[in-house]
């Protein structure tokens, strides 16, 4: 019997945490310029253009996709909110690099590409933040039309290039967008137009949600020094690191993890940011302001560095 290796290969990601279903495609560009025209998702939160997603890394593991952002129990959040209780620097600088990474996604179809039908294109923040102004800023978009409605939109333009930054021995890529200047519709074939809407795939069967025990080992043996990886990749804790006062905490919380926790002592907040670029000079040099509770503290400290 011949061997079906994208079958393994497909089995291998859904054990491993990562995208369970092939046919979901994620558009990788290489370097070029495409012409890329966005279509909706078939239901979003608050009627959001994109979806969201947050996900967790902890050295060579494969990302977690975060249960705590669908109301779920959560191991590592749980010991983010520990070390971040904690009042110490460095557990707060820890808590930091350990917090959910997001990634922002869009159904697209590819102009000269079309025989793949309805991709995903998946980008971080600052891709997202030049997508999220076509909508509100008028500079750039002087109609503010919807340029993913499917009648009336407008295709973007997007192009890779080669930034001159290496990074891990390979080449950073920079990405343009603009907005082109023409209204079409998503294809003047209105039945074509209807297969890539229906087309569009289910963003939760792309990556397969650990449990909470499945994530409690993962976090137990990254903690242990079973796991290790690049900074870059998230935070490693080898079995090399130097002890302190963090080593008792980190074995405190892998107990606490198993049982819920009594409840912390409210600490004091800092006073408000006045702007997201002044956010961590805010909570670490302000004046204390009004008690709060753990959780809005966490919750503020959480939106801080979503804008970093």
């Amino acid at each position: 019997m011949a061997v079906n290796l994208e079958a393994i290969r497909k089995r291998v990601q859904e054990l491993n945490g990562q995208r369970r279903n092939s046919s979901v495609q994620l558009w990788k560009p290489e370097i070029g310029e495409y012409k890329v025209r966005c279509v909706p998702w078939k239901s979003t939160p608050d009627g959001m253009p994109f979806l969201e997603r947050r996900f967790y890394y902890l050295g060579e593991n494969p990302r977690i996709l975060a249960p705590s952002q669908f109301g779920k129990p959560d191991p590592i959040n749980d010991l983010i909110r520990k070390l971040y209780s904690s009042g110490k620097p460095d557990d707060r600088e820890l808590a930091k690099k350990l917090q959910p990474k997001m990634t922002a996604y869009i159904p697209i179809v590819v102009r000269g590409q079309e025989d793949k039908g309805t991709q995903v294109w998946s980008f971080n923040k600052f891709i997202y933040q030049r997508l999220l102004d076509f909508f509100t800023n008028s500079e750039i978009n002087p109609d503010l039309v919807d340029y993913i409605d499917p009648l009336e939109g407008v295709d973007l333009i997007v192009t890779i290039k080669k930034s001159g930054k290496k990074y891990n021995g390979r080449d950073v890529m920079d990405t343009v967008i603009d907005l082109g200047r023409k209204q079409t519709k998503l294809s003047p074939d209105a039945e074509l137009a209807k297969k890539w809407l229906d087309g569009v795939p289910n963003l939760d069967d792309m990556y397969q949600q650990k449990s909470s025990a499945e994530i409690e080992q993962v976090l137990n043996t990254w903690l242990s020094g079973g796991a290790s990886g690049s900074a870059d990749e998230g935070t490693a804790r080898g079995a090399g690191a130097p002890k302190d006062a963090l080593e008792q905490l980190v074995e405190d919380v892998k107990t606490e993890v198993k049982a819920p926790a009594a409840k912390a002592e409210e600490p004091k907040a800092s006073t408000k940011k006045a702007s997201a670029k002044k956010a961590d000079a805010d909570l670490d040099d302000a004046a204390p302001a009004a008690k709060q509770t753990l959780d809005d503290a966490f919750d503020e400290l959480m939106d801080d560095d979503a804008t970093t």
